[in-house]
């Protein structure tokens, strides 16, 4: 099984997160709709509130040489942590990795934390309702929320746990 590091990402870890944040909205943009920027970027607004907000912290996740993946906290101000973002790429899913990071970055900010991911991603749905049993057992919930400002798509559903210290 691969190692896989988890680092909260600093200046110097902006261009590799940039390129694992146009590939996460590319996997996105399948389920929302999501087209590029004219200059071939998509939106990335959250991606520098991770870095410049101090409620978001960003996380790269490397194995050994390489980059494989990305993570957006929010919340951490505030009483509930969001994974704003979570992103592992497709060479490496399946391998143990992103489930690994996720205990990893949860594990950093203990309380309650919420996931939010599409129906519609059924690869999503099976790996966030393993995340939240495997951290939580049976003390988890799921529930559906309108995505907000986008009435055409359907409710997002997220997911809740708690983290202890």
């Amino acid at each position: 099984m691969p190692e896989v590091a988890v680092h909260r990402a600093d200046d110097a870890d902006r261009f590799v997160m940039e390129r694992l944040w146009l590939m996460f909205r590319h996997d996105l943009s399948e389920f929302d709709g999501g087209l590029p920027d004219s200059d071939g970027t998509f939106r990335s607004e959250r991606l520098r509130a991770s870095f410049e907000d101090i409620d978001w912290a960003p996380y790269l996740l490397t194995s050994g040489e390489h980059a494989v993946g990305l993570a957006l906290v929010r919340g951490l101000v505030g009483p509930t942590r969001v994974l704003n973002s979570f992103f592992v790429v497709r060479g490496a899913r399946g391998s143990g990795i992103g489930m690994r990071a996720v205990r990893e970055v949860v594990a950093r900010h203990s309380g309650p934390w919420e996931v939010a991911f599409q129906d519609a991603n059924m690869a999503a749905v099976r790996f966030w309702r393993r995340v939240a049993a495997g951290i939580a057992g049976d003390a988890w919930t799921e529930d559906r929320r309108p995505v907000p400002g986008r009435p055409d798509l359907p409710p997002d559903v997220w997911v809740s746990f708690d983290v202890c210290a």
